[in-house]
């Protein structure tokens, strides 16, 4: 990683290499599924499309806001235009196969704004931790008992989440991990209240990506608010199945796979996988549509020399 980090930090041309790769696979990906993706769509209405994606972008945005509060509790705050550039241009990394791409993506552009890799990388582990834990809660709390004890396995790793976004559990894992990549220990900590507003942005950003599922659900058949706890469920257990997956590239496939399961008994397979695959299309457009805005909300954003020297005096820690 630090090898990659500082090839990237040297080589504009390297930066700009990796984000059209990256655009390439997003693009391939939407590409190799639209027949199916294409049938799906006739199927639904354009009032279920449209809520469903604006639904996906207030989610993505929810996710924002967590993952900027708890840079800052590490000692790093960013504009929130600034935020959405570095996360959402990052995490196009996700499409290229290999798990380091949106990690060292998101450590390089944030550094270009002042916050060192150590606290970067730590925000980024949190929120990545944190997202699993509220999405296997949701999951656990809204699902039938049949889907809980096949994903049994899944959320079983609940109350281990929990225990280890304790404050000291946490500090302990993140030092650990950044003694192991060779870097320094962090200088700031979160607290505990700052932790639970994460928490809070996360499990309401998930709840609202349940949303956008209840919505397409609903242009299948009649969806009524008994519903949603089903489709929020399907959702968090499905991306939670894909996160753990990582050898797949942004768990393509095995997610899909996993919301057919679980929306299957309600819906029936076909229609289950109509919208497990516009669901998909769904979010691979929304973050899209979120780097182009992070990217052109940043431009021009001048960065205090403070905060670069300090950044780049971490870099190779």
């Amino acid at each position: 990683m630090p090898r990659l980090l500082n090839r990237l930090r040297s080589s504009p041309l390297l930066r700009a290499l990796l984000a059209l790769v990256a655009l390439a696979f997003l693009a391939y990906g939407l590409a190799r599924n639209w027949t199916e993706t294409s049938a799906a769509l006739s199927r639904l209405s354009w009032w279920s499309l449209g809520g469903s994606f604006l639904a996906v972008l207030a989610g993505l945005g929810f996710m924002l806001v967590a993952w900027r509060d708890i840079l800052a509790g590490l000692g790093s705050p960013l504009p929130l235009r600034v935020a959405a550039r570095v996360l959402f241009v990052g995490q196009l990394g996700k499409y290229i196969p290999g798990s380091v791409w949106a990690f060292a993506a998101m450590i390089e552009l944030a550094r270009d704004h002042g916050a060192p890799p150590r606290r970067t990388f730590s925000a980024t582990a949190l929120g990545l931790v944190t997202s699993l834990g509220c999405a296997l809660a949701l999951a656990a709390a809204t699902l039938s008992g049949q889907i809980a004890r096949q994903a049994w396995w899944l959320l079983a790793l609940v109350p281990l989440i929990l225990v280890g976004l304790h404050p000291r559990v946490m500090t302990w894992g993140l030092n650990l991990a950044l003694r192991v990549a060779r870097r320094e220990p962090l200088d700031r900590v979160l607290s505990g209240a700052e932790m639970a507003r994460a928490a809070a942005w996360t499990m309401a950003g998930w709840l609202v990506y349940g949303v956008h599922l209840w919505v397409l659900v609903g242009g299948m058949r009649p969806a009524g608010l008994s519903l949603y706890a089903v489709a929020a469920g399907a959702y968090a257990l499905a991306w939670a199945t894909g996160i753990l997956t990582v050898v797949v590239p942004a768990g393509i496939g095995v997610r899909e796979g996993a919301m057919v399961v679980a929306l299957a008994p309600v819906l029936g397979t076909p229609r289950a996988l109509a919208v497990a695959v516009v669901s998909r299309v769904m979010f691979t457009v929304g973050d899209a549509v979120w780097a182009g805005l992070g990217y052109l909300l940043a431009r021009g954003h001048a960065v205090p020399a403070a905060q670069l020297a300090d950044a780049s005096s971490n870099v190779s820690r």
